[in-house]
């Protein structure tokens, strides 16, 4: 906003979510399972997805939604208090409030915490390198392997999130992506291949990849859930793409979410929905039978 000639983040300070929630609901499955996870998140969005699921507070403007007090120097209190090691910036598009969460980051990272973003991606380079070295992961979510579904849908494009999460990458920020399975619009098995074999090429092939549920919301009622054949169908794409670890979420699937080795494909971490009911990863990350590090960060 213009006040007395100055530009200010009116988002500056006034998240209007703040949660406790664990680490699986972000999602986040190889960084720190099972612990929770101080979550913020400001009124606003660069990208207008008509399938928006918090469109309530993502689509709206800052002064029409209740916020709360909480600058960047209060989070490592508050996350202290509810014995929250990381903070993850989400529900809404932490990057249009980009002041706010660059300075909580570093708030938090001076606090011995760590930084978590849960975003869409749509952000410049310059911008995004100055914030990753606080930065220690990221669930990027891409929304279709397609510029026009980006465009018809997201009012956006395509380019520019492949670029921030190859930035990411580069930058050693622990990326995990989702994909929202949108029936008749995103869920065509070329578009799941595409996808699927450029994070095998460009991120690597034990990149966790989250194939996620559609259920009807917004200004997309219309359409059905996701059948859950379709999501199957997904992962055993991608996996025919060669990637290791992939995940299907918001719904109940044999083995849907849970971590396999790599390499001798032995169960090593069970979950049922957001809760971790068995980890049977070493301290250092690795399977118990055959060695193999699984990738991520655990301790």
């Amino acid at each position: 906003m213009n006040i007395g000639g100055v530009l200010q983040a009116s988002t500056y300070g006034r998240p209007c979510a703040v949660h406790v929630d664990p680490m699986e609901k972000k999602p986040l499955f190889h960084f720190f399972p099972g612990q929770h996870i101080l979550s913020v998140g400001t009124a606003g969005c660069n990208l207008h997805c008509k399938n928006c699921q918090n469109a309530d507070i993502s689509q709206a403007n800052p002064e029409d939604v209740q916020s709360y007090d909480l600058p960047p120097s209060g989070i490592p209190a508050l996350a202290a208090r509810h014995n929250c090691r990381h903070i993850a910036y989400t529900y809404t598009e932490p990057i249009v409030s980009y002041e706010y969460i660059s300075d909580s980051a570093q708030a938090a990272r001076a606090a011995g915490l760590r930084n978590v973003l849960i975003t869409a991606g749509y952000i410049t380079a310059t911008p995004l390198r100055q914030l990753l070295p606080v930065i220690d992961a990221a669930n990027v979510d891409i929304k279709a392997f397609s510029d026009s579904f980006y465009r018809d849908v997201c009012s956006a494009r395509l380019a520019p999130v492949l670029q921030t999460v190859e930035t990411m990458k580069r930058a050693g920020t622990h990326v995990e992506i989702t994909n929202l399975v949108i029936p008749t619009l995103n869920d065509s098995d070329d578009l799941i291949r595409q996808l699927s074999a450029w994070v095998a090429e460009k991120i690597g092939a034990e990149t966790p990849l989250h194939f996620s549920r559609f259920f009807p919301t917004f200004k997309m009622t219309h359409l059905p859930p996701t059948p859950i054949e379709t999501l199957t169908r997904a992962r055993d794409i991608a996996r025919q793409e060669g990637l290791k670890h992939v995940y299907i979420g918001n719904a109940e699937v044999a083995d849907g979410e849970t971590t396999c080795c790599a390499s001798c494909h032995a169960r090593l971490i069970t979950r049922q929905r957001y809760v971790v009911r068995e980890n049977r990863l070493t301290e250092d990350g690795a399977c118990p039978g055959c060695g193999k590090r699984v990738q991520g960060v655990w301790a």
